[in-house]
Parts: C-alpha cells; structure tokens; sequence
C-alpha cells in the first residue's frame, strides 16, 4: 500500500477511519471525505501525527458538483486515486407502513444515488490509467433481507447489482471491485432514530476488523481481486 492514494468517502463513520488509520500505517496515503469537516480534519490530524499521511476534504454525496469537485482535486493535488473505499451510508429500519416516505427517499438518495455518482466520478479517473481497486459496503441486507429491512435493503440491493454491473462494463480497464457483505457492526449507525431495532455491540464486528477485511482486499496484488466476502457475528447470522 506504499504511496497508494486511498479516497474514503465516508472517513468519518466507524468503518471510515478505522480503515483510514490502518491503511495510513500500512503506507497508504488517506484522503478522508465527509460532511463534517470538522471531524474528518481531525482525524487526518491525528494520522499525521502518528506519521502518516493524510488530508480532509468537503464531500456531499447528494451532490453532484460537490462530489466531481472533490474527485478532480484529489486527482489534481495527488496525481492519481488509486482506491476508492464507499465507506458513507444511513440507516432505516422499519416496518414499510411505519415509513415516511421522504426519509426513504433519503435512504435511497444517500446510499445509492450517493454510492452512484461517487463511484462514477472516481471512475473516470480509474479508466484513464487502467487501473484501481474500489470497495463497497452493502452489508448483509444486500445479500439477504430481514423483517423492516425493506427501504434499507432497497438501497442495498442496488448497490450489489450496480457494481456487479460495472465488473462487466470496465472489465478491460484492470479495476477490481469487493463487495462486503457485513454483518452488524458495532458502529454510530444503530444510533439513528430510524433503525427500530434492540442490538447488543458487544456481540457485533468491530470496525477495527472490518478495516482488516478491507485492508485485504485492496492489497491484493494484481491481477488478483477480492470480489466478495461475508463477515458476519455468530450471533447474528443471515445465509
């Protein structure tokens, strides 16, 4: 992972930065993009205080010139992205009747507008060199469905179809694609209103071991790819 420019939308959450910290000392450099900026200054802070390399940048993932501008700064500033980790997300859990129908609207235009537009201005620059690595996080609910997953699996579902979709269509530019079907991790998402669900952390995955998953997937030297992988707790198995 030496000098390998590594774009985290989403560097922020609990996934985001324990990936970015291990990629970082992995020899990675890290550019955290997230809404709050604030944050992500922080723990590009912290990184380089640690000696590595690391810069926050704006990104809204609803936004199209938001998200093209971010991309064609880091491409600029850095000369390349070299993997790109789709680390943002939001959550809702909820029986379909119980749903309000603008907050789904925000489930899908997050996950999968937002996973959309990202990974298709990363791509531009992928092709142009023949080369790059993207990760992507559906989770288990866009593997398999569970009771009041329906807007949430929606969303999810469509990611897993979307990049399977673009294996076919960049096959000849040498871009490999991992899905990760994760299992409940102990992370800020089970704190949403909208995720109507009694959960114990102490028995889900750690983001820790999930930025082991990806740190993986993304070393994996060419022309091999990690194409999928299922992490799940013990407790909470879905097959």
């Amino acid at each position: 992972m030496e000098d390998k420019v590594v774009l985290i939308a989403g560097g922020t959450g609990g996934i985001g930065s324990a990936t970015a910290r291990l990629l970082a000392r992995a020899g990675a450099k890290i550019v955290l993009a997230a809404r709050n900026r604030e944050k992500a200054d922080a723990i590009a802070r912290e990184i380089n205080e640690s000696g590595g390399e690391a810069w926050a940048v704006d990104l809204d993932v609803t936004d199209v010139s938001s998200v093209y501008k971010m991309t064609d700064t880091v491409a600029k500033e850095l000369g390349q992205i070299d993997v790109l980790v789709n680390a943002f997300g939001t959550g809702m859990i909820q029986g379909i009747m119980d749903v309000d129908p603008e907050k789904a609207r925000k489930v899908l235009e997050v996950n999968t507008f937002g996973t959309v537009v990202v990974t298709q201005a990363v791509l531009r620059h992928m092709i142009a060199k023949k080369s790059g690595k993207v990760v992507m996080f559906p989770g288990i609910l866009g593997k398999h469905v569970m009771r009041n997953s329906s807007i949430y699996s929606a969303s999810k579902f469509a990611v897993t179809g979307f990049t399977k979709a673009l294996v076919e269509e960049t096959r000849r530019q040498n871009i490999g694609y991992t899905l990760l079907y994760l299992g409940g991790v102990a992370t800020d998402f089970w704190e949403n209103p909208d995720v109507d669900m009694k959960v114990q952390a102490d028995k889900m995955l750690s983001a820790e071991e999930v930025a082991k998953a990806v740190y993986y997937a993304v070393s994996q030297p060419a022309p091999n790819v990690l194409n999928e992988m299922v992490i799940q707790p013990d407790s909470h198995q879905l097959v």
